[in-house]
């Protein structure tokens, strides 16, 4: 008689605790449980509420004016008084990195918002319909992804100036139709489902069976769009700040503070100018990565354990 395996042993012992009622079925959601079993993703989420939540209660973490000017203070290297230092102007550099997270922050997941919002209620809609309103979509999209997203965003911003709400819009403008595209691709494959066609037979609405029977199957490749759209746009906006072309030099932001780097003798000397806030932009995109990983993994089904 031939022993038996190890993963034989293994079926015979679950067989045995589910005849003797001791097996208790897994509740919950198993995207979930994936996602929680995804140690990266679970650092990226921690890392992503530590800064998050730092920039957010700026004010109980230091009694700074990330905008006051001290002269007396210039360059000042790091001490109980200023954690990280002071900068050229005597700003206390900690106090601008907590405050300048607050607009990278928005400026980054507000935009990837609002643009996820735009293209996915084109592309659910045109998808599942289709016919002019998805032709005159699809073409417009095509323009906006014709040009090298940053070369775009560097000519619109030439053209509209530097401000807050500009960029924004400018995010917004350029990020929708990559958003669009995906989900009208989603939309495309459901609407061939057999429950869809169910649906139709009932006399349902169009409105009803695209956003609240059809969208929520799409979900799960548009929150992972939403996360690399986010690192993405908090890089872009460090880049053009860094480049004088982003937020105004008067808002702290993450690319506005990392303006010194472009001065050697800073680079050489003065590390606290630049290095903690490179730190600090190099860690949330990671984390924002990661989490990106984590529900790419647990929305897909093939990778489903």
């Amino acid at each position: 008689m031939m022993s038996k395996s190890a993963l034989d042993k293994k079926f015979d012992r679950i067989r045995s605790l589910e005849e003797a009622g001791k097996l208790k079925p897994l509740t919950g959601s198993r995207a979930l449980r994936k996602m929680l079993n995804n140690r990266l993703a679970l650092i990226g989420l921690i890392v992503f509420l530590v800064i998050l939540l730092a920039s957010i209660f700026a004010p109980l973490l230091t009694a700074h004016n990330p905008m006051k000017i001290n002269l007396r203070d210039m360059l000042q290297a790091p001490s109980f008084e200023h954690i990280l230092g002071t900068d050229k102007t005597g700003r206390d550099v900690f106090a601008r990195i907590l405050y300048g997270g607050r607009i990278s922050i928005l400026v980054g997941l507000g935009s990837a918002l609002i643009g996820a919002f735009i293209g996915v209620g084109i592309g659910c809609f045109a998808g599942y319909k289709g016919g002019w309103i998805d032709v005159a979509a699809l073409r417009l999209s095509e323009i906006f992804m014709a040009f090298p997203q940053i070369i775009l965003v560097l000519l619109l911003v030439s053209i509209v100036g530097q401000s807050l709400i500009n960029l924004m819009l400018i995010f917004v403008l350029t990020g929708w139709g990559a958003m669009y595209r995906l989900t009208r691709a989603r939309v495309l494959s459901l609407r061939e489902e057999e429950y869809v066609q169910a649906l139709q037979s009932f006399g349902l609405s169009t409105w009803l069976i695209c956003y609240k029977h059809i969208l929520p199957n799409a979900l799960g490749p548009i929150a992972v769009n939403i996360t690399l759209t986010t690192a993405m746009f908090i890089l872009a906006e460090a880049g053009l700040s860094f480049l004088g072309l982003g937020v105004p030099p008067s808002i702290p932001t993450w690319g506005n503070i990392l303006i010194v780097a472009q001065d050697l003798r800073v680079l050489q000397n003065n590390w606290w100018l630049w290095l903690p806030v490179g730190m600090v932009i190099s860690l949330f995109v990671m984390a924002v990565n990661f989490i990106g990983d984590g529900l790419r993994d647990s929305a897909d089904p093939t990778l489903q354990g």
